[in-house]
């Protein structure tokens, strides 16, 4: 499985979970072996067994995962040098793999299975069956693993994807390097790059046969990111340079820097090389359109996509109507607050952009303004945590940590992210925030940012997962279900209003209605491109007028839906769909519902696919709101 940036996010959780707790892999190989030693065996313990099995063979598929969740030691070490198959038969491979997994796994009956051990056994049959529904779809980068990963799309390589993209970051923020055979490792990793980029190039040229080209901005995109890169001296490369700076503060000695250069220089650079050529040379062939309509079978296809995205059988058609309807209502509570507030003239879009603009709102674009961003995100968290208790009746410390995002990695990085902290409580969540420039945030966009980065999002998810330590492996390592991970945190933007994080900010309030109003539209112009051929410059114009955000910042999303279609579209979904399931639950259970109890529920539930969050919530309801998972 080939880590782009937000599988990293997903599994940073994990990675904690794994690397800092010594004694989760005793205490699941103790619990193994336990299991196996039983007599008679339980349901449960027959499930808890072939997940094991299950889990260490997607381990040795995916022995990335198994670097970055700290798990390539001891018996896996081997994997440490290895890395994913990118080759023309991966496809194939993948397909038949999750066929059989597939099939195993079904043949286990529910009966006698326990609510949480029913859970698991949906949630990774659902994501199987994802894997097997790829079989027609030999291109691009259409497999369990990417819709594991959030990377599904029809391109091997653009502007976002391809061992050039990810596999620097990975090598230089995942692959440890304490010891010579770490570092040994980490050159066999550069040799196994130089075969990655030359097996993307097979499955470039071979799509291409089948009539899969990148649209020709994307490809413009992607051949001047290579172009930089090549321009880099070998020796200067963050190939090279984080070897050698890493086995340097070990003392390790052997040369490394230089080894690891002479790599990039004889084997990675003229694979890549090859490869940029050959993107070049599509270039002539290349079309504009945009959306993956254009393709054979291109709707089907976008079904598929849209269920990898969406966890649920929506139709583009329902999402497009869906994001309208959503747009409209969001803009006219907008409307309402703005008017309130004497500003009246122009569409909603403008008068929020003329906000943006309004020097009360802004941060001093200097180190000093920074910092005060940085203080000020810092309040709202202290602000947010006395109030919780109105939402959840989890007892969770979730530490966090503001950090700006590395002035190097600044231009390509998202706005804001997440990386949670580790079980053992040496490391905290880390809030990055992208502050380029401090124009792009102001005050009153904040709030509901760190809302879903923060408390009660993403770190509060994150801190379930550490500081609780209930999810078996087999659960970390099929968890990109898009839309329940960002549907939460959307559903946790939404708490903050509830609870009363707005009551004396009407800007915020705005900010935050500002950020849902963006998720609706969302769905409108992922839909548009891809089911209604809309043209890139009818989607970013479409984008523009409705959020009041920059043309670059919207010719930026655009571009990502065209290399991952269907993903943009979990946030809306899964937020929707969660709220559709609270109102039902109120409905059901009338006086006996509780807020606490339904919020603890969806956190404790994990990453599943909507729909059996759905049984989830169905089950939670016929126990009168008392089930335990």
């Amino acid at each position: 499985m080939m880590l782009d940036r937000r599988h990293l996010l997903l599994t940073g959780a994990a990675a904690g979970l794994v690397a800092g707790s010594p004694s989760f892999a005793k205490g699941h190989k103790a619990a193994h072996h336990l299991a196996k030693a039983a007599a008679p065996a339980t349901p449960d313990s027959r499930l808890a067994d072939h997940m094991t099995g299950l889990s260490e063979t997607l381990l040795s598929r995916w022995p990335e995962t198994a670097t970055n969740l700290g798990l390539d030691t001891g018996a896996r070490a081997g994997l440490k040098s290895a890395l994913s198959d990118a080759s023309p038969s991966a496809h194939a491979s993948d397909v038949s793999f999750s066929a059989d997994a597939l099939r195993q796994l079904t043949a286990i009956p529910d009966a006698g299975l326990s609510p949480r051990s029913k859970l698991d056994k949906a949630t990774v049959a659902y994501a199987l069956q994802l894997g097997v529904e790829a079989a027609p779809f030999d291109f691009g980068n259409n497999t369990l693993a990417s819709a594991m990963s959030e990377a599904a799309g029809p391109h091997v390589v653009d502007q976002q994807s391809g061992a050039y993209s990810s596999l620097p970051e990975f090598l230089d923020s995942q692959h440890k390097v304490d010891t010579a055979a770490d570092a040994d490792a980490y050159l066999s990793r550069l040799h196994e790059m130089a075969r990655t980029i030359a097996h993307e190039n097979e499955r470039i040229v071979s799509d291409a046969g089948k009539g899969v080209i990148p649209p020709d901005f994307i490809l413009a995109n992607a051949i001047g990111q290579q172009q930089d890169l090549l321009a880099i001296p070998a020796e200067k490369s963050r190939l090279a340079q984080s070897l050698a700076r890493r086995a340097a503060a070990k003392k390790l000695g052997g040369d490394y820097g230089a080894r690891a250069a002479r790599l990039v220089e004889s084997e990675v650079y003229p694979a890549l090389g090859r490869q940029l050529e050959t993107l070049k040379s599509l270039q002539p062939k290349a079309g504009h359109d945009a959306g993956v309509w254009r393709l054979a079978d291109g709707e089907a296809y976008y079904s598929w996509l849209l269920k990898v995205g969406t966890s649920t059988s929506l139709t583009a058609e329902q999402i497009h109507q869906m994001g309208l309807e959503q747009n409209r209502a969001i803009e006219d509570r907008m409307d309402g607050l703005l008017r309130k507030q004497g500003l009246t003239q122009g569409s909603v879009g403008e008068r929020m952009a003329a906000l943006g603009k309004d020097p009360k709102y802004l941060f001093p674009d200097t180190d000093a303004g920074r910092a005060q961003l940085i203080a000020y995100l810092n309040g709202v968290i202290a602000s947010v945590r006395p109030k919780l208790a109105k939402a959840f009746d989890l007892k969770l410390k979730a530490p966090i940590q503001v950090k700006r995002v590395p002035v190097e990695i600044q231009d390509g990085a998202g706005q804001g992210y997440m990386n949670t902290g580790s079980l053992d409580g040496s490391r905290p969540s880390i809030y990055y925030i992208n502050l380029k420039t401090t124009s792009n945030w102001p005050k009153f966009s904040l709030p509901t940012l760190t809302f879903h980065e923060g408390i009660p999002g993403h770190a509060w998810q994150g801190a379930y997962l550490t500081e609780t330590g209930k999810m078996p492996l087999i659960r970390v390592l099929i968890s990109g279900f898009n839309a329940y991970v960002e549907g939460y945190a959307l559903y946790a933007e939404q708490l903050g209003d509830e609870i009363g994080m707005y009551d004396d900010d009407w800007a915020g309030r705005l900010g935050y209605l500002q950020a849902q109003k963006f998720r609706a539209v969302r769905l409108v112009v992922d839909t548009g491109l891809h089911a209604k051929r809309w043209s890139r410059e009818q989607a970013v114009q479409w984008a523009m007028d409705n959020t009041g955000r920059t043309r670059d910042a919207m010719t930026s999303e655009i571009d990502r839906y065209c290399g991952t279609p269907g993903q943009a579209c979990g946030y809306k979904i899964g937020h929707t769909e969660i709220n559709r399931m609270r109102e039902k639950a109120k409905a059901a259970l009338g006086a006996r519902y509780d807020l606490r109890k339904f919020d603890d529920l969806i956190v404790e539930t994990g990453a599943v696919p909507i729909t059996v969050l759905g049984d989830v919530v169905d089950s939670w309801i016929a126990s009168g709101g008392t089930m335990k998972l």
